[in-house]
């Protein structure tokens, strides 16, 4: 393992605490009393409460000086001043704990369990005197300096996007202020459980492992399951499994459940997102676009206590009615062309002036989709209901009611995305199988997309299903845009990321073959040449007079190379 001089330097510490007979990761818990977001806000007003504190967190930073020092503790809600005076955690003739424990063998980033009172100091800072602390883990890693002005601004922060990813762990603590976008993804979710609980609708879970990938058009992953000597499918929705329980009798049933598609990356997509899908028995599409304005409405004034908020350039209104415009009408808006009345080759054709990249398996209903992400999508900020789909675009829709070669289907987009989906569902089980039958005439053609024919879930329509209105909600982009973040890696706690490259580090056997004694190659490492060929580029003088300086700092008992010895390791 390659460690860095802090890394090794941390587990000296380590070491040395257990030879004093100090347990750096101790298996009983720590008690605390209250958090430091209480003590910050309440202390004023409430001082006797705080005269004995018992509080847990990370150490954040260290002003060591003489008899008496000050430091920082994060815990999950702030941050707060520690005072540490030697004589008070070490009352006795035997100053270990102070002197040598807490000045130096804890680092930044060691979590610290502390007991002692609240005060404010001369300058007005609310902290807490310590009485005794205790070790509850040691920190083996450095974390990221992160350096705040007076001002509050930050410089040299954990900034880069892909380690923030990578090591959410290390964003939400140096980074605090980033673990708000979860605390109000989790409102986001709760606030709309309440609403469908105290509608008495039930809560429910449904397979994830599926034998047919169906409820939506898109790409599966596949795997094979051994016992059974089949092929499996992660889903790509659970709408199906929905509508058989509304079948079994469930008037309204809901599910927050992981979605899996293996297609493209972005900004907006990850191959794993979370969905809400909920179905209510006896309404159809016109009650579903009331009932998601008064839902998100709800979900708004919970996360902002407002149904107005910024998202980007913007402010978006929560605050119902939304627009609502036919797909077929917004098209016509923003292009000119009446999709409804062209063919599909009049489309294709289009479609290549236009200089959108479209193949041969795209059916009419396919390539109305792509001029509507091309053309229209990016004009939709506001709140808006796109209505009235073609029936080629939606084999689970129920046909409308009045206008023919149309369904009864919604989506929901702002801010140039799509939020949800909504139906008034197909019921009628000869209808439902034809539109498996014509997806199936898209697959053979090569869209991958296409639906599979689902025999058991049109048996259940056979039993009779209800008049059923159903909607997909993406909690990822809902999320992004109530915390007005543009990223969906940025509302995921861990999102999918490109295999981490790792450093090249040549071994010892490589080292020796160019003549680099085994002795050495510790030394050379530190200095950075973990590679053959990065030795091979290095100025020999550089080497020779760095080597003495590491020699010594790694007490490497080995009488110096010559610099004709380092020249020809180089040469």
């Amino acid at each position: 393992m390659l460690l860095s001089e802090q890394e090794i330097l941390r587990r000296q510490k380590r070491e040395d605490l257990m030879k004093l007979g100090i347990e750096p990761y101790p298996a009983e818990g720590f008690t605390t009393n209250t958090s430091i977001r209480d003590i910050l806000k309440h202390w004023k007003h409430n001082k006797f409460d705080f005269k004995d504190v018992s509080v847990a967190g990370r150490l954040m930073s260290f002003r060591i000086m003489g008899s008496a020092s000050f430091a920082e503790i994060q815990d999950e809600t702030a941050r707060i001043q520690l005072y540490v005076n030697r004589d008070e955690i070490c009352p006795n003739e035997d100053k270990t704990m102070y002197n040598t424990v807490f000045k130096k063998l804890l680092d930044i980033g060691d979590i610290v369990g502390i007991n002692g009172f609240v005060f404010e100091t001369q300058t007005g800072e609310i902290s807490i005197h310590v009485k005794s602390f205790k070790l509850l883990s040691k920190s083996l890693k450095p974390l990221p300096v992160v350096k705040r002005d007076e001002e509050g601004n930050i410089h040299d922060g954990f900034t880069d996007p892909e380690q923030r990813f990578r090591q959410r762990y290390v964003d939400l603590i140096v980074n605090p202020e980033n673990r708000d976008i979860f605390v109000k993804r989790a409102k986001i979710i709760s606030t709309m459980r309440q609403v469908f609980d105290d509608k008495g609708w039930l809560e429910v879970e449904t397979p994830i492992l599926q034998p047919i990938h169906g409820g939506a058009a898109a790409r599966p992953f596949k795997t094979h399951h051994n016992t059974l000597d089949m092929p499996l499918f992660m889903r790509i929705a659970n709408e199906l499994y929905l509508k058989r329980l509304i079948v079994g009798g469930f008037d309204g049933v809901y599910e927050f459940g992981k979605m899996f598609r293996n297609e493209g990356m972005d900004r907006t997509h990850n191959p794993e997102y979370t969905a809400l899908e909920f179905y209510v028995a006896y309404k159809d599409y016109n009650w579903m676009m009331e009932f998601t304005e008064q839902l998100f409405e709800k979900v708004a004034l919970a996360v902002h206590e407002d149904t107005k908020f910024p998202f980007g350039d913007n402010i978006i209104d929560f605050q119902g009615p939304f627009q609502r415009l036919s797909i077929i009408e917004a098209i016509e808006k923003h292009t000119g062309v009446n999709v409804d009345a062209s063919s599909e080759e009049e489309l294709r054709q289009k479609c290549k002036e236009w200089g959108m990249e479209i193949d041969d398996t795209m059916g009419k209903a396919k390539l109305i989709d792509e001029i509507f992400g091309e053309k229209v999508e990016e004009h939709l900020i506001q709140p808006t209901f796109i209505i009235d789909y073609p029936v080629e675009m939606s084999p689970l829709t129920k046909k409308h009611r009045s206008k023919p070669g149309l369904v009864e289907r919604f989506e929901l987009f702002i801010n140039g995305k799509e939020v949800a989906n909504a139906y008034s569902e197909l019921n009628d089980p000869i209808d439902q199988r034809e539109r498996f039958e014509e997806q199936l005439k898209l697959a053979e053609r090569g869209d991958e997309e296409a639906m599979a024919l689902d025999e058991d879930f049109i048996r259940a329509l056979e039993y009779g299903m209800p008049p059923t209105a159903g909607i997909g909600i993406g909690i990822d982009r809902l999320t992004m845009m109530l915390t007005n973040n543009a990223s969906i890696q940025e509302v995921l706690f861990f999102p999918q990321m490109r295999p981490e490259k790792k450093v090249e580090i040549a071994t010892t056997e490589d080292y020796v073959a160019v003549g680099v004694p085994a002795v050495w190659v510790p030394a050379l490492q530190k200095m950075g040449f973990y590679t053959i060929p990065a030795l091979k580029e290095a100025n020999p003088n550089k080497v020779f007079n760095d080597l003495g300086g590491m020699r010594k700092k790694l007490k490497i008992d080995e009488k110096m190379p010559s610099k004709e010895e380092v020249e020809a390791w180089i040469a």
